[in-house]
This record gives structure tokens, sequence and C-alpha cells, in this order.
């Protein structure tokens, strides 16, 4: 298509995709915008040598800041042209966002094997990630070791100190991925260093420490978000969409389970995260969080003005003190949408949400409405299928599979050693990509789990645990910052 370098006449209709430079706002091809001449928009060439994709957007209108855009397209159609049309336009350079990994365990490396397949195996084709550090607390040669085994780049750098990653003036974002008890402590390192921080699940060990994150994030103007994963699942999205539709009816109660057999006496030894209580252990923030998440994403994600449930709990302790076993009733006020609802949330390491893995005990989650429920099938933190029942006598059934390389890649990943299938993702780099879209529109949350509402779940938390006298040591416990652990 060739444009002439005039002024576009007021009867021409400017489609915009443009990449900004620094924190400025920015356009991409998901977020297009329709320029009209009339807004008193000024467009000027900038590179001679691009005559047809080659201008910058000055200012889109008075009211508007001024955009400093990278590469980006400009297209011109007649005033009365249909724009539900398919447009193509010249790929933008992608946006790259440089990781750094705080932590070199189990999680950390199922996480970075998972930024390194072509994001365009699951359809995402503007942004890139790429690991450029890592850091082990315990020595340089740790993290080496771990930055060759996720095949991360060899300019990468390997650090063997906390402090060493978040003075990396390459790194855009940390992804912290120690455990629970040590959120607070390195998650507040990264902010003050004014580093991005994407923290895993739980947040911190009580909702006091992510109230002073979140507030710290604010203060320095960086984005923070906590990783729950499943959140940002195509799966995840399908239920909520459904829910928002009034498909299934007002939802007014949602069963979540997530359990899983594993005896601790015989798979854990007491000095293990899963049990141990100096490392926030216990079934409650481990695998109870997931079905919270399933609770909150479906009664109050999905309300305009959701407000905060009450709950009451039970829980069975294991011998160290904490829980093997907890099951939680919350309460959600009623909305402009619906009545009171109730979410039934529960999680065991003695029993099993789904005993022989195919299935055959039915749904993990069940979402009801009063024409109907969807249901989701273990586990619930990687679930891959769903099916909505309706009260017309309507059954669909949906798969999610995880993308991937495919089959001849050479490339495995999954956790604790139990790999899927060659080529085939474990499903983190759904967050990960939404760090990228977040940094890139200069978001500071994520959207589809707000900080607002990671503290509304640790508040939840910390009353299941008040009402069962759980407690962690004060070190853990403690919203004094800096703490050696």
């Amino acid at each position: 298509m060739t444009m002439n370098h005039e002024r576009y006449r007021s009867d021409e209709l400017l489609l915009v995709v443009g990449e900004a430079v620094g924190d400025r706002t920015h356009l991409h091809p998901s977020r297009l915008k329709q320029i009209d001449e009339h807004s008193d928009a000024y467009v000027e060439r900038a590179q001679s040598e691009l005559p047809y994709m080659a201008w910058f957007v000055r200012q889109f209108s008075r009211s508007s800041p001024v955009l400093r855009v990278s590469s980006f397209a400009v297209y011109r159609f007649p005033s009365s042209h249909s724009y539900s049309c398919s447009l193509s336009y010249t790929t933008m350079s992608k946006f790259n966002l440089n990781w750094g990994i705080l932590a070199t365990g189990g999680i950390a490396e199922s996480f970075t094997r998972d930024l390194y397949p072509n994001p365009e195996c699951r359809g995402v084709k503007d942004i890139q990630h790429t690991v450029v550090a890592a850091a082990s607390s315990s020595s340089a040669d740790r993290a080496k070791a771990f930055l060759k085994e996720v095949r991360a780049p060899e300019s990468a750098k390997a650090y063997g100190s906390y402090k060493e990653l978040v003075a990396d003036p390459n790194v855009d974002i940390i992804y912290v991925a120690t455990p629970h008890s040590h959120h607070y402590q390195n998650a507040m390192l990264c902010l003050e260093a004014g580093k991005n921080v994407l923290c895993e699940k739980a947040f911190t060990t009580n909702a006091k420490q992510t109230e002073l994150l979140i507030k710290k994030a604010k203060e320095k103007n960086v984005f923070l978000m906590e990783a729950v994963w499943t959140r940002y699942f195509p799966l995840s999205i399908y239920v909520r969409d459904i829910i928002k539709s009034g498909k299934i009816g007002p939802v007014s109660r949602t069963f979540a389970d997530l359990s899983m057999s594993m005896v601790p006496e015989n798979t854990f030894d007491d000095s293990h995260r899963m049990v141990n209580p100096d490392l926030a252990g216990g079934a409650l923030l481990d695998l109870g969080i997931y079905a919270l998440t399933w609770v909150f994403q479906t009664l109050y994600t999905t309300q305009d003005k959701p407000q905060p449930p009450s709950v009451v709990s039970t829980m069975r302790k294991y011998k160290l003190g904490t829980d093997e076993q907890t099951s939680m009733l919350l309460t959600f006020p009623p909305t402009s949408a619906r009545g009171e609802a109730h979410g039934i949330a529960t999680t065991g390491m003695r029993t099993a949400a789904d005993p022989d893995g195919k299935g055959s005990a039915g749904p993990a989650i069940r979402v009801q409405g009063e024409k109907g429920e969807i249901q989701v099938f273990h586990p619930a933190y990687r679930p891959t299928r769903t099916k909505l029942v309706l009260a017309d006598g309507t059954v669909e059934e949906k798969e999610f599979p995880q993308p991937g390389p495919g089959k001849g890649s050479g490339w495995k990943n999954g956790f604790g050693g139990n790999f899927h299938e060659e080529g085939m993702g474990h499903g983190m780099f759904w967050e990960a990509d939404e760090c990228a879209y977040a940094l890139k529109e200069g978001r500071k949350e994520g959207q589809y789990e707000s900080l607002e509402e990671s503290l509304v779940i640790m508040k939840v938390m910390d009353e299941v645990r008040r009402q069962n006298g759980m407690t962690y040591p004060e070190k853990i416990e403690t919203t004094e910052y800096p703490v050696e652990l």
C-alpha cells in the first residue's frame, strides 16, 4: 500500500500500531486505535528510507501524553470503509522482557524452562522472553548449573547472592521462587532496588507482609504480581467468560478441592518445605491457595463490585504443627448480579481429588448457577478439561492442552522431575506473558488478579490460621526488613 507524504484529509481514518519507548503509553495489535484527523492529531514523516511505515506519532490530541514510538504502521482508509475487516500490518519489533531468576529450585526450573519455547507456538506474536541472569543463595556455581540446565543464553549472568541479581541493570523483572517463608524478604529486596517483581504464591506468610509489598511497589512505581499461574490459563479465562455471559445464570456456589495423596510421614522429612513450619509449610499455603483461587475467580473476580467474604474453617494438623487437611466455607455478600454466594474450598495431603489419575472421581471444581454448572477437572492448579452442563440438556466438553514446540523439539518441562510429553508446555508461560504485556502497556499489576484481590485472599488464609491456632515462627511472620533467614 503506497502512502503519500501529504497530511491526510479529514475524511480518512488512521489506524496506528505502535510501541512505546520507556514507560510512555503505547499501542500494539491488540489495542488498535482509530485516529481521525478531526482529533487534532499530528503525523509527520520520521525516516525517509522507510517510505511506507516511516512515521512517528507526536500527539493524538492536546490532552493526551506525547508518545515516543520506536516502530509502528499507519494505515489509511476512506471514512466509509468497514472497519470490521481483517487488517494485515507490517510486524513490529517484539517487546522483549529480560528476566532475572531469584532461586534455583524446582519451581524456578519449571518456570524458566517455560520461557524457552517461542511464544508464537501459543499464538503470542508480539512479545518474547529472555533469561539474562539467575542467582543462588549458596553459590554462583549453583546458578551457573541452573542456567545451563534450563537452556539459558550463554550470556546470562550467574550470581552467588540475591543482592548481585537485583543490582544487574539488564534485568527488567525478577521471578521470586523461594519458599513461602522467604517471599517477603526477597520480594522487598527486589522492590527496594526498583525492580519489577513476579512473586510465587502464596504471596507471603501473612496479609500484613503482602500489604507492605504492595505499598513499596507503589512507592517505587514498579510492577508487582503474585504468581498464581492458573489465573492466566485460557481455560480459566473461558470459565470466567462463561460466568460473565450469564449462560449458567447467577452463580451461587463453587466447590473447589486440591487434595493430593502424599502421606506426609512417608513422603517428606521434617525439614521439607511442605511440612516445615520454619518454611511456612502446610497444605493451606501450598495447595489450599488453588482451591481458594477457584472460589475467588468464580465468585469474586467476576463481579463488578466484589466484597470480601467471611470464612469459617476447620483444620487437621500434622505432627509438626502445620496443616495436613483444611476445609473452608466462604460466604460472599450479595452483588448486583447475584445474591449471597458460598464457596467451599478444601485441601489435604492424605486424600486425592483424582485417586486413579483418570478423572473417574469426577470434577475437582464445580461452579454452580441457576441454569447449570461448569465443571473443571483435576488438577486444580493445572487443569486442561472442562464440562459445561446446562439445565436445558446441553453438555459441552472442552480440552485446553498446554501448547509447546511439539514432538521432535527435544524440549520437556514439568515439576518435581515429572515431565510432560515431549514438546508440551507446563503452562507457566501464560503468567510470564501477562507480565510482559503489563510492562509493555505501563500497568503495575496483573489484569486477572489484582493486588487488592491477592491481599483479600491472604487475609482469608490469615483468618483460617487464626481460627485453628496455626502459627509460624516470628522470624518469618515479621514485617521487619531486612531480616536474615
